[in-house]
């Protein structure tokens, strides 16, 4: 079962205070972003990679994607100024090169969250074959409180409550419609996800682990160093 994927990677990061885009950091004598990239061109399932990054990190992009030349094409493409229209400019680009014919599934998948495990993306991409989208997440381990005015006004129900991960994974008519809908109508969504509820269609959960982080703040990159470490001795 074949799928492509789009890699949005244009974003500031500025919450990681790194002065540059945060997917240039180095882990493990590697950036950020050839990590995840790497996830996807070993993926015998992925067919198609489209990068999505900032115009002024292009040519730094291209030196990077370079390293896997001949292993599997990566297309970069220039982002907009949210992630959302981010998104879109890569779906587009699948969409305009589409196979009429055939039924294709495409991932969406954060450019600093590099520990996403194989099996869990194939058991995503069979998700999305059936119920068109579906979501990695893992259940909530912390209590969660609604809070107003710094002051607790509601327990939630933790039993029902999941962190939403990606990758998320969509039949591209799906996600394609969505997009132009959403930007019709100014409409922004929290994920690629709330967009299809926004919609009014259904997304499936998918269980993946909690080592899927997300590298947001300089305090995650202690975590990312860890995760490589464990990784080296299993």
């Amino acid at each position: 079962m074949n799928y492509s994927v789009v890699i949005p990677a244009a974003g500031q990061g500025k919450r990681m205070r790194a002065g540059k885009n945060k997917q240039f950091i180095f882990l493990k004598n590697e950036p950020i972003i050839v990590h995840t990239l790497r996830v996807f061109i070993e993926d015998s399932w992925c067919r198609r990679i489209v990068l999505v990054v900032n115009k002024d990190d292009r040519r730094e992009m291209e030196k990077l994607t370079s390293t896997f030349k001949g292993e599997k094409p990566i297309e970069l493409v220039d982002g907009g100024s949210e992630r959302q229209q981010s998104v879109k400019c890569g779906i587009d680009a699948i969409f305009d090169t589409r196979d009429e014919e055939k039924e294709e599934i495409v991932l969406v998948h954060d450019g600093a969250r590099p520990f996403i495990k194989q099996e869990v993306i194939h058991r995503l991409v069979q998700a999305a074959a059936i119920d068109k989208a579906a979501t990695v997440a893992v259940p909530m381990k912390d209590t969660v409180k609604r809070v107003r005015d710094m002051t607790v006004v509601e327990t939630m129900d933790r039993s029902e409550l999941w962190s939403i991960q990606t990758p998320q994974a969509f039949q591209l008519v799906t996600i394609k419609e969505a997009h132009d809908k959403a930007e019709d109508a100014n409409q922004l969504g929290t994920d690629d996800a709330s967009l299809i509820e926004w919609a009014g269609r259904s997304v499936t959960i998918v269980e993946g682990d909690y080592t899927n982080i997300k590298l947001t703040t300089p305090e995650d990159l202690l975590f990312a160093e860890a995760i490589l470490a464990h990784k080296e001795r299993v």
